[in-house]
């Protein structure tokens, strides 16, 4: 018998496919769930309990949290990488790494194909297709949400039909949760003007439930990667499974992005990302204290171009390895502490120290003198580095005379 490999979640879409696919082929669909991060071990029994529900026999875990971290994640913190200057690319880091899991676990069990839940409208169904093109052309890729362009109700109802009941939740909204963070996209998110209830949150805490008193965290860098938290050395992910408790709890890292989609229709949601934005400020104030101007800028352009093109889906494009070669090249001294407050939804870096930072008291402090120049030299300076400037305004005004 022919096998499907289906990239399982055990939501609505997905659970849709498990008995559509199955029904529509005659192939056996094994379901695998990739946690990339988003799932607690409760949940993940209960996703293994839904595929035993729709009649899966074959169904498979694969953990690919640290491989997300360490492949993805880190380069979109080295980068500084915010979708739009606001959205930390959380969904865009994690479908490659997915869909490169569902390939091995189809090539495993021997499948002729894989499927996947993405609608025709989205930005995941590039990513999937993109990634599985790339990695196994020889794969067929099954994607009946998209082609069959039925609603969540519609979908919703089918199931009820053959005996499975979806939580009204999933229903209205389509949630993606991982390691870098949570989107949430339906109802308010498709006009720009509403806002999504409160009910939609998990991650991050109400204002008025937060705490009176602010709290500080300090986050430790290596490299340009986060290392330790308050002191106590662990690895990245656990800094940002931490960060998400600890920062969420005091309101901060909620937010809505409006932006282009691959497609190039306007889209937008809303997300949770506690743990990763406060990474990402932290680490942003870091390579401020020791980056020198000319590296700070092509950080600050060639990051944002790297996680433009993750996100797009196109991470096998070699010129992503050219990026990540300068990305860990420039982040080689950014290592030090920072120490962030948070309170009422806010974040606020009060502190950094590293032993390689660019700050010398003993050459000049801001507003105040300098020991490595003298002011003769200082007016010089000043006198040149105008001279350009003047010259063409200069130039500009006896031209406007002339045209009078």
């Amino acid at each position: 018998m022919a096998k499907i490999a289906l990239a399982f979640s055990g939501g609505l879409d997905t659970s849709f496919l498990a008995i559509w696919l199955r029904e529509q082929t005659g192939a056996e669909v094994v379901t695998v769930t990739v946690d990339t991060g988003g799932f607690s071990d409760e949940e993940l029994a209960s996703i293994a309990a839904r595929a035993k529900e729709l009649g899966i026999e074959d169904h498979r875990v694969i953990d690919a949290q640290v491989d997300v971290f360490d492949r993805y994640v880190s380069y979109l913190i080295k980068g500084n990488c915010l979708r739009g200057g606001t959205y930390p690319v959380s969904v865009g880091a994690e479908r490659t790494a997915q869909a490169e899991a569902v390939v091995k676990a189809a090539r495993q069990i021997g499948a002729t194909a894989v499927a996947h839940g993405s609608t025709r409208a989205g930005n995941d169904q590039i990513r999937f297709d993109v990634a599985i093109r790339a990695l196994a052309p020889e794969l067929e890729i099954h994607a009946p949400i998209r082609d069959l362009g039925w609603s969540r109700e519609q979908e919703s109802a089918w199931l009820a039909e053959h005996g499975i009941e979806i939580d009204a939740k999933t229903v209205a909204y389509s949630v993606n949760e991982g390691l870098f963070g949570t989107t949430i996209g339906g109802k308010e998110t498709h006009d720009p003007w509403q806002v999504p209830p409160e009910s939609v949150y998990a991650a991050t805490a109400p204002l008025d439930d937060t705490p009176e008193e602010a709290e500080d965290v300090v986050v430790g860098f290596q490299h340009g990667l986060p290392v330790s938290l308050d002191g106590e050395s662990m690895h990245g992910v656990e800094v940002i499974r931490r960060l998400n408790g600890i920062a969420g709890s005091h309101g901060v890292g909620r937010g809505m992005h409006l932006g282009d989609t691959i497609l190039g229709v306007k889209g937008r949601l809303a997300f949770e990302a506690p743990g990763p934005l406060v990474v990402i400020q932290a680490h942003s104030e870091l390579e401020k204290l020791v980056q020198t101007r000319w590296q700070a800028y092509w950080r600050q352009t060639l990051g944002t171009f790297y996680g433009n093109l993750l996100h797009e889906g196109l991470y096998f494009d070699p010129v992503m390895r050219d990026l990540e070669a300068f990305l860990d090249s420039v982040n080689e001294r950014v290592s030090g502490e920072v120490r962030i407050r948070l309170h009422r939804g806010i974040a606020t870096v009060t502190g950094t120290r590293s032993p390689h930072s660019l700050m010398d008291p003993e050459v000049a402090v801001y507003g105040e003198g300098a020991a490595g120049w003298t002011g003769e030299q200082a007016d010089g300076f000043a006198r040149l580095y105008g001279l350009g400037a003047a010259l063409g305004h200069r130039a500009r005004e006896r031209a406007q005379k002339g045209d009078a």
